[in-house]
């Protein structure tokens, strides 16, 4: 690839500006692969030159993850050290910016037996509640961003002549999706910012009661708080710094009142979830909470996901991306959530996210739950959109408003 390291260096200049706005005297705490070890270190080096007081990074490897799942005794995944979890206590006292790194190969955990992968995931989650909920009401500056990993890269781009030539498309896909083509990628992410924030302000001046989906295999009414508010990934810290929480990003969110979804929703890209694909599932719900689940691929990670716990029953975001957004049209399909649910609306099982709730970042879980906000030790997107998709907004009055129409914004 052209340039490459050289656009490696900008992308790690924009994650440490744009991504989580690293401050003077600020830690940062780093999660990636060993095999993205040069970005790593970029983006430590980008960090000090912003003011870090210190970089941490926990180290990631693809094949001991695999050979602990297959090798390791069954009680290593029934518990999560203590010691984990007070390590990102202790960064989150001291204001850290967490940045996670992502390039595992979709079906990293094909194979494996799901009830040690649930296991594990329940165990981390329930020992990770306070690390969520200090991430989700934006306590500390957070972003998630890719890097190019072998496998994944082999599964995006399968028709490659090559591993190296699948990993350079991944790379060239990465870079444009976060608009390092861009003439200057720090002033491109600030106006499209400004843009994403415009459709959440429109979307508040409606206050819309519920939202009702319409499209092959979907018809489901989602009921909002009065409270709720629309925002984009661009957010602001409890030190009143800005941040953006996903790179790339092209979504308007909010948060669905936790009893209020009804009907039936079907997905449109696959899930890769736990190390596994699930992909062509149909989602009911009654009342909130999901009363059946069906999948074409991977129907039992999808059952894993839903018993994790009472709240993964529910739903825990709503989010609206045009079915034209640049990473739809690229035509790329990712088998990895932090892109395809950028190109696609989409829905979250789980948890939610306060600062969806007016005023919500300084409520305690008890408010939070008043104004239907969910509580799960997970957080999972799928995505729903399509080019057949309708979605009106229906306000207190019973005024309906077409928010889309054939996967595109009319609002």
């Amino acid at each position: 690839m052209k340039n490459w390291k050289e656009q490696l260096q900008s992308y790690a200049k924009l994650i440490v500006q744009v991504g989580v706005n690293v401050q003077q005297g600020q830690p940062v705490f780093i999660t990636g692969a060993v095999d993205q070890a040069e970005l790593v270190r970029l983006i430590a080096e980008e960090s000090y030159e912003a003011g870090a007081s210190n970089v941490h990074v926990d180290w990631i490897d693809d094949r001991l993850s695999r050979l602990k799942y297959t090798k390791a005794a069954d009680e290593v995944f029934q518990d999560f050290p203590d010691w984990e979890a007070a390590k990102r206590k202790d960064f989150i006292d001291k204001n850290a910016a967490f940045i996670s790194l992502v390039s595992s190969s979709p079906d990293l955990l094909q194979g494996i037996d799901s009830s040690r992968i649930a296991a594990f995931q329940k165990a981390s989650g329930s020992k990770l509640v306070e690390f969520r909920r200090a991430i989700q009401s934006d306590k500390v500056s957070w972003t998630v961003v890719a890097a190019a990993g072998i496998d994944w890269a082999k599964k995006v781009f399968p028709n490659a002549s090559s591993e190296e030539e699948a990993v350079s498309q991944l790379w060239e896909a990465i870079f444009k999706a976060v608009r390092l083509d861009a003439a200057d990628p720090v002033e491109a992410w600030k106006q499209h910012n400004i843009t994403l924030h415009e459709k959440a302000v429109a979307l508040n001046n409606y206050r819309f009661k519920k939202l009702h989906y319409r499209a092959p295999g979907t018809d489901l009414t989602i009921e909002l708080d009065e409270r709720h508010v629309w925002v984009s990934a661009g957010s602001e810290n409890a030190q009143g710094h800005v941040f953006m929480a996903n790179m790339p990003t092209e979504e308007v969110f909010t948060v669905p009142f936790r009893d209020g979804t009804n009907g039936y929703v079907s997905s449109t890209k696959p899930l890769s979830y736990g190390g596994n694909v699930i992909d062509e599932f149909k989602i009911t719900f009654e009342n909130g909470r999901i009363v059946q689940y069906e999948a074409k691929q991977g129907e039992e990670f999808l059952a894993r996901l839903v018993e994790i716990d009472e709240g993964s029953h529910y739903l825990g975001e709503v989010a609206l991306v045009p079915h034209r957004s640049p990473i739809s049209q690229s035509g790329v399909l990712f088998f990895n959530t932090l892109f395809d649910e950028n190109a696609s609306n989409h829905l979250a099982i789980g948890s939610g996210y306060a600062f969806n709730i007016e005023g919500g970042k300084t409520m305690s879980p008890a408010e939070l739950a008043k104004h239907g906000v969910n509580e799960s030790i997970t957080h999972n997107d799928f995505m729903i959109g399509s080019a057949e998709m309708d979605i009106d907004g229906i306000q207190a009055d019973g005024t309906v408003i077409p928010v889309f129409r054939k996967g595109e914004w009319v609002i």
